[in-house]
């Protein structure tokens, strides 16, 4: 992998068509929220449909914690949608099909001439794209459990979420004095925060 790609970095924001074939930024599907962007094989590898199938079951906890969930291999939009349907997913898959981020962060599986795919990652993702923990899941215990999902997400929520800690004297004098940015909604209509709960990207 390419050496910048590190914890503490910024992601790159890549641009590539989703499972319904419309075009998405990261840093779109992302907004201000954690995320968990899955770099998959694709539909052939038993390894990510178990990933997915643990996701899947995440997932539901995922949407009340306010959390991304995006997955990206190089199938094409046929094969990613079997996949998706197949395993139950509700949130996008995009297809790289032209191996952008292959070429781009020099992970290719080079032992894998047939399949050509990139090697497995999971990257967990600061709000702004910033690279929080890096798994590599070549094996599948490289992978990360939704234990260490949880435990990454707890800490980044712990550091973005102003009211995390919201029995601290210095939030609630801040909610008695009328302060009211640093707490949920953060100034968002429920209107907004419930499209992306729903996942309802076009809304955005």
């Amino acid at each position: 992998m390419r050496e910048d790609i590190k914890v503490g970095a910024l992601f790159p924001d890549y641009e590539l068509p989703d499972h319904t074939n419309t075009r998405r930024k990261l840093s779109h599907l992302q907004g201000a929220d954690p995320m968990i962007l899955m770099l998959g094989r694709g539909i052939y590898c038993p390894k990510d449909r178990q990933q997915l199938h643990q996701l899947v079951k995440f997932s539901s906890q995922c949407d009340v914690g306010f959390t991304r969930i995006v997955t990206i291999n190089c199938d094409n939009l046929i094969l990613i949608n079997d996949l998706r349907l197949g395993v139950g997913a509700h949130w996008p898959f995009l297809h790289d099909e032209e191996r952008i981020i292959l070429n781009d962060l020099d992970i290719g599986e080079y032992t894998d001439e047939h399949n050509k795919p990139m090697i497995p990652h999971t990257f967990v993702l600061e709000p702004g794209l910033k690279i929080y923990k890096i798994y590599n899941g070549y094996w599948y215990w490289g992978r990360p459990s939704t234990a260490e999902l949880h435990q990454d997400l707890r800490a980044i929520s712990m550091k973005y979420r102003p009211d995390f800690k919201i029995d601290s004297p210095e939030m609630r004098k801040k909610w008695e004095s009328g302060q009211r940015d640093e707490f949920y909604t953060y100034g968002k209509t429920w209107e907004q925060v419930f499209i992306r709960m729903a996942g309802d990207v076009d809304q955005f």
